[in-house]
């Protein structure tokens, strides 16, 4: 196996926009070292053998049973993957953690339990705790003896985190901080021993605290009935005069939304690897009640109808991958290089998901939709069996709806895409004005009917250069027009966001394709060209719609004219017959009956 990758400087976050990629600097699932390999097929076995036998007892909330599956999953070094040495974890790099999220992700309300448990239930205290903190809670964190819970919205404040009312305010003798208020939608609260809360200080200093179950003023309510993940303990969190010790403030004073922002960003990039993990069992199911349920005396699986959304579902998850390892390498190489300009390992980590945010919130949104796409189609290729609960698929179905909600709404994270890379341009850290004029330069010029570049891939790689001036064009003429309005026309926002997903994904795609074809060969890689042209002939389309409305939103005249002119220039895609592309997609799984990419 060919593991490979060129270091040389990886791209900034957002610098994919205006900057070009080469194939051989973006890493692939098909760079996973043998040990990565090998901690993926122990992920894979944990879910056989522990969690899918007993996931009607999971949903049924047995008392005792998810501790006791973080405890064993513990006992496995599943949740000390990416953790330091010396607290006793097993110290492996970002994308081997992303490995364990992606294939843990099929887990249904197990994969909750543990991804909050090594994501937001942990890396708190690994991050912005103080030696004292790391060395008393993370060692019982990563081998399962204790569980770790997080409690950031309340009833009223859920995508508007500093909105909380939750206060803390030091005791007469200044040993403790007295925390009142309310958590809700807590996530593992009903069985965790410790939680990362946090409250306003004197009212108006957000604030972290590190409570441990029992503290005095801290109780916990019944846990909540959902319409998924079932079996993860979700439970509202109580405190009156609860006293926390002053020890056990975690990082600055009035510097909570640090803790709380950046541990969003991880928690983005895993969500999305556990739904794409979840994705791929849920397809797997659905391939093999394909080649088993018969219609018109043949399986349904030889129509074309169902082949479309086999493949379909493929084209989603094998991209969505691509973008996802692509993002986790671009952290991980972050971090080896602020740990090696001598940063402390935990700002090291942070310092990586901060650097590739925009991307975690793209990867986020991309991820859950892909899951939610799957398992609707999923329930519709099992027609009036997938309404039963006798078939998994219904479970899938239920459990995924929460993925658009938590870990910020998908309209959240559209948003900041824009947000973050808008300011990151007035911070001078992303060039966009050089490129954004050069787009503007080439609209008022005769397109060049030259001689076309020769070699692989040429139409598609010209394609994404095409697709990205047409953001810049969109997203330039935009701020010219609305100003300082832009940050309320959140309409144009979104559709400029998502011709941005869609361009970063089609980009992953092709690299990885021009990768694996360089290394294997066009007839090896047949069914993986398939994918990329499928993917970037609909791109191209959705691009061209999601800048038509966001354009017709704050143009008109001449003005609207020339730009849609643009947009339609810089949209436009070779003809492909994407129907025997997805029969053939299909065709693969259905002989495998499996995920096949």
């Amino acid at each position: 196996m060919n593991t490979e990758v060129k270091q040389s400087a990886a791209l900034k976050g957002g610098e994919w926009l205006v900057k070009e990629s080469s194939p051989f600097e973006v890493f692939t699932p098909e760079n996973f070292s043998e040990e990565q390999l090998m901690i993926r097929d122990m992920c894979e076995q944990y879910l056989d053998k522990e969690v899918y036998p007993i996931l009607d007892r999971i949903d049924a909330m047995e008392p005792g049973l998810m501790k006791s599956l973080l405890t064993k999953a513990g006992e496995q070094g599943l949740l000390a993957t990416s953790f330091p040495e010396e607290f006793g974890g097993l110290g492996k790099d970002f994308v081997t953690s992303t490995i364990v999220n992606e294939y843990l992700g099929a887990g249904h309300s197990f994969s909750v339990a543990i991804a909050a448990h090594t994501g937001i239930g942990t890396l708190p205290i690994l991050y912005f705790g103080t030696p004292e903190q790391k060395q008393k809670y993370i060692p019982k964190l990563i081998t399962g003896e204790w569980a770790g819970a997080y409690g950031l919205t309340e009833p009223n404040s859920g995508s508007d985190a500093l909105g909380a009312k939750t206060t803390a305010r030091l005791s007469s003798d200044g040993k403790h901080y007295l925390v009142n208020g309310q958590k809700c939608w807590i996530t593992n609260g009903g069985f965790a021993n410790v939680y990362t809360v946090f409250a306003k200080v004197d009212g108006d200093k957000f604030t972290g605290f590190i409570i441990e179950r029992g503290t005095e003023g801290f109780t916990q309510g019944p846990e909540e009935h959902k319409m998924g993940i079932k079996g993860s303990s979700t439970v509202q969190l109580y405190f009156q005069d609860c006293k926390v010790p002053v020890e056990n403030v975690l990082g600055e004073i009035g510097k909570g939304h640090k803790i709380a922002f950046n541990i969003l960003n991880i928690g983005r990039l895993k969500l999305a690897a556990a739904a794409l993990g979840g994705a791929k069992r849920a397809t797997t199911d659905s391939v093999r009640y394909a080649k088993t349920r018969e219609q018109f005396k043949q399986p349904i699986a030889n129509f074309g109808a169902i082949k479309y959304k086999l493949a379909e579902m493929a084209v989603k998850i094998f991209v969505g991958e691509s973008a996802l390892y692509r993002t986790a390498n671009w952290i991980d190489r972050k971090e080896q290089e602020l740990i090696e300009a001598g940063k402390p390992f935990s700002e090291a980590l942070l310092g990586g998901a901060e650097e590739y945010a925009i991307e975690c919130a793209m990867l986020k949104v991309f991820g859950s939709e892909a899951l939610d796409y799957v398992v609707d189609e999923g329930v519709q290729i099992h027609g009036g069996n997938g309404f039963s609960a006798e078939y998994n698929i219904s479970r899938a179905y239920r459990d995924s709806r929460i993925n658009r909600i938590y870990e910020g709404t998908n309209e959240i994270n559209r948003l900041l895409t824009l947000d973050m890379t808008l300011k990151r341009a007035m911070q001078g850290r992303l060039d966009l004005m050089g490129p954004a004029m050069s787009v503007q330069k080439e609209l008022m010029s005769i397109p060049d009917f030259g001689a076309e570049e020769e070699g692989a891939f040429v139409k598609e790689k010209k394609l994404i250069a095409n697709l990205k001036k047409a953001i810049l064009m969109a997203s330039g003429a935009a701020v010219q027009k609305l100003m300082t309005k832009i940050e309320t026309e959140q309409e144009v926002l979104m559709n400029l966001a998502d011709m941005a997903i869609e361009t970063f994904n089609a980009e992953s795609v092709l690299l990885r394709v021009m990768k694996m074809v360089d290394q294997k060969g066009e007839a090896a890689s047949a069914n993986h060209i398939d994918i990329m042209r499928t993917y970037l002939y609909d791109a191209a389309d959705n691009v061209n719609k999601f800048g038509k409305d966001a354009i017709n939103s704050f143009a008109e005249g001449d003005e609207q004219r020339m730009i849609l002119m643009g947009l339609k220039r810089f949209t436009k895609a070779e003809p492909f017959n994407t129907k025997d592309a997805r029969r053939r997609i299909a065709d693969k799984m259905i002989r495998e009956g499996r995920y096949a990419f």
